[in-house]
């Protein structure tokens, strides 16, 4: 009897061995098949202001790493960030770092978010070819902001236009968010609307005369890249003076790289990758290239400020 419980001991042993090496094997298995820093797949998600930086990003990382795939969505800030938060995005880029409450969130999950400032960004305003008022004072745009401007003639008394529209990519995006904590409004005026995303702005401001188009400076930036060449065919970027100047003889400036890395531009933002992957994965070598030397230039070539390399302003004198 003794002899029958040592054996029935001795297999019930063996069975949970059994058990475990079969279970040692599916995570050999598992482990070979994830991603590397350089190989593998990964699906990450992009703030549709930075979608051409992006796809230059990815194109250049895939053609060094040809065993990376990167598969991208893009859209609004919210719809990006609700993605990361329920994990269908590895890794996304924003212009915006996460909250408290979306870090604790994360880390009730035993996940430890990594944010790295990538670039610094302007929100450039575009107008119509046909509106005479291409240069506009920050406070004009405050008050905008604030509903207390609606009309043109109350920045120009002899505008021929009337009503003002300011007209975003997507109510959802990054941009009506950053006017709204820039002037501290708790809500947009009834000026405002949105379409779809940056293209559809562009659009829209080439065919009124009335508009005002806030959209990433990403967008008409690359002086040497064909859509840009298009964009800027269709409508002015518009020079903002700096606060509380109101002289007629006063500067106004352009989101152009110098005025964006010496912080004289008034719409400046700072563009992020936020990392989610609890290992050293794809997402943290892509992070890792955009944030190198390589990466960086794209930065420069796209018309942002690279944020993790030296840039030098060379000022010419006429």
């Amino acid at each position: 009897m003794n002899e029958e419980l040592r054996l029935s001991k001795r297999i019930t042993v063996s069975f949970f061995i059994l058990i475990l090496l079969f279970a040692g094997c599916g995570s050999n298995v598992k482990k070979t098949l994830t991603d590397t820093p350089t190989s593998g797949t990964v699906k990450i998600g992009v703030d549709d202001s930075y979608k051409l930086l992006a796809e230059a990003e990815i194109f250049t990382f895939q053609s060094f790493y040809k065993e990376a795939r990167i598969d991208t969505i893009c859209g609004p800030e919210t719809d990006i960030l609700n993605a990361f938060l329920k994990d269908s995005i590895s890794m996304m880029i924003m212009n915006r770092t996460l909250t408290k409450e979306e870090e604790q969130n994360l880390n009730s999950k035993q996940i430890i978010p990594r944010t790295l400032k990538i670039a610094y960004d302007a929100v450039a305003l575009i107008v119509n070819n046909e509106n005479p008022d291409s240069n506009l004072f920050y406070d004009h745009i405050a008050s905008i902001f604030q509903g207390k401007i609606n009309n043109w003639k109350q920045i120009n008394p002899g505008s021929k236009l009337d009503e003002l529209i300011i007209v975003f990519d997507n109510f959802k995006s990054g941009i009506p968010r950053y006017f709204r904590e820039k002037f501290l409004v708790s809500k947009l005026p009834p000026t405002c609307f949105a379409v779809h995303n940056n293209e559809e702005v562009i659009d829209f401001v080439e065919k009124h005369k009335n508009a005002i188009g806030c959209i990433s400076v990403n967008w008409v930036s690359d002086k040497a890249d064909t859509v840009t060449i298009r964009f800027l065919k269709k409508v002015k970027i518009a020079g903002i003076s700096t606060p509380g100047t109101a002289d007629p003889g006063t500067d106004f400036y352009q989101p152009y790289q110098a005025y964006i890395a010496k912080k004289i531009y008034p719409f400046i933002r700072e563009v992020y990758c936020i990392n989610r992957q609890t290992y050293v994965g794809l997402a943290y070598g892509l992070t890792s290239f955009i944030a190198g030397s390589q990466g960086q230039l794209i930065v420069l070539h796209s018309g942002l400020v690279p944020a993790t390399m030296p840039v030098r302003v060379v000022e010419i004198k006429r």
